[in-house]
């Protein structure tokens, strides 16, 4: 069976974590399989938003313990750092479809989503100090979302915490009941399509960029890409629209029962 599956509907491609038996965990196949989807959306210039999901109860349960107990010391396969860069850095849009818990790295993949969305049911926890690691890699995606006084306290203590708390946090953006949780992602879905691909792209670069910046060099570099944005044929469109009362050309919406093409990886 795939460990991961894909599919595309219109301009939606649902990238789907399927190794139920072993708790969707990130085994270094697992990465590298997750890694080649997004090999396959970024490559694919009609894929305009990737929906991150899984099958089963358990989003991810984190590191594959038993492959990474017997990794030596000087081996460094596991390439969790290089996935959540990825969907950092990625252009694209990543909507968190979280239908289980998501437990030590699994709440770093949860979290590096631009918008996500859990069952209330899903529990969240680092619980990296129980098996006497710490939450390292995550944390570089984790920690800009959180205040220092939670982190310290959920990273130290190790326990399980809810949902809504995961949302209280600012790991994820909302819990929802989960007969509630496909029209809540489909509601993200259709906001993304309503906005122009390279505006959205300009978005993800702002957000991880000028939080590192002085703000010197923030506003000299914020006003660039503001001009360069507002000359484009995009911007141009986009304000014909908004004056016309017309949607612009780009806006999509979610076909809500269409079969999309199916693939694994």
């Amino acid at each position: 069976m795939s460990l991961v599956e894909t599919a595309v509907v219109a301009s939606v491609m649902t990238i789907t974590l399927s190794d139920e038996e072993r708790r969707n965990a990130l085994s270094d196949e697992m990465i590298t399989a997750l890694m080649s989807a997004i090999d396959v959306a970024e490559g694919d210039s009609t894929v305009r938003v990737v929906i991150l999901t899984n099958k089963g109860s358990v989003f991810c349960a984190g590191a594959n313990l038993s492959e990474r107990s017997r990794s030596t010391p000087t081996g460094r396969t596991f390439q969790l750092d290089e996935l959540l860069r990825r969907i950092s850095l990625s252009p694209k849009p990543f909507v968190g479809r979280l239908a289980g818990h998501c437990v030590a790295g699994g709440v770093g993949l949860a979290a590096v989503t631009d918008v996500s969305v859990a069952i209330e049911s899903a529990t969240f926890g680092f619980s990296e100090v129980r098996v006497g690691v710490a939450p390292a890699i995550i944390s570089v995606v984790c920690l800009p979302k959180m205040r220092r006084g939670d982190a310290q306290s959920a990273f130290l203590r190790g326990t399980r915490f809810s949902a809504r708390e995961a949302a209280n946090l600012g790991l994820i953006n909302q819990a929802v009941p989960p007969e509630s949780l496909d029209h809540e992602v489909e509601s993200i879905v259709n906001d993304l399509l309503a906005g122009e691909p390279n505006a959205l792209a300009a978005v993800k670069l702002l957000t991880s960029s000028v939080p590192t910046m002085s703000e010197e060099e923030a506003f000299a570099w914020t006003a660039e890409l503001s001009a360069t944005l507002f000359a484009s044929n995009e911007a141009k469109e986009g304000m014909r629209a908004f004056l016309e009362k017309r949607p612009a050309s780009w806006v999509q919406s979610v076909p809500t029962s269409q079969p999309g093409q199916s693939g694994s990886v």
